[in-house]
């Protein structure tokens, strides 16, 4: 996984060697190895200011990174499999994190606090994503959905079942259109409607 920095000169690369590292897109270098993970990094996020950085890896945690210092600020710890990807509000206060352990979380980035659970999926969760409103999480699945939900309440909205495990999802900036991909390769257009 990639995220690229709010002013596009760096971008920050998840590895299976374990660690997250901070390159430099003008000049190729790497400026900065982010090491405390004790497996895989398969998902990183940044926040909007761009000042932290969020990864999750196969070692059940997330860890929250000072993008300047290196230095581990914070280690999530709740989920009970792989964190498999994540998301932040568009305030960049709080993040949302999808496992292999068929569950969702919200966490509060200031406090480390585990604030929600969202339970509904049978199966792995592969990939999250936010409405541009920050209310509404989408999940995709290896249990064939799709899952809508409330992120303030944590209650499922609504679920679209598709043939085959869907493993990725994005949100267009209307808030209603959603994206998905399924493990046959094709491409799923969706779209929110009656809901508030």
């Amino acid at each position: 996984a990639v995220a690229l920095t709010p002013d596009g000169k760096k971008v920050i690369s998840a590895s299976s060697d374990n660690t997250l590292i901070l390159w430099n897109l003008e000049t190729g270098e790497d400026e900065r190895t982010f090491k405390g993970h004790r497996h895989l990094v398969g998902a990183v996020a940044l926040t909007p200011n761009g000042k932290k950085v969020i990864s999750a890896s196969s070692d059940n945690t997330l860890k929250l990174w000072n993008l300047e210092t290196g230095e581990d600020e914070r280690t999530f710890k709740g989920h009970r499999h792989r964190v498999t990807a994540v998301a932040l509000t568009p305030d960049g206060k709080k993040v949302i994190s999808a496992s292999d352990d068929n569950t969702l979380k919200l966490w509060n980035l200031e406090t480390g606090e585990d604030e929600r659970t969202f339970k509904g999926h049978s199966h792995w969760v592969r990939a999250v994503a936010l409405t541009p409103d920050g209310k509404k999480v989408i999940s995709a699945s290896s249990d064939y959905t799709l899952k809508l939900w409330n992120l303030e309440t944590g209650k499922e909205i609504a679920t679209f079942t598709g043939e085959n495990p869907f493993f990725c999802c994005a949100v267009a900036a209307d808030g209603v259109t959603i994206v998905a991909g399924d493990g046959s390769g094709r491409v799923h257009f969706l779209r929110l409607e009656n809901v508030e």
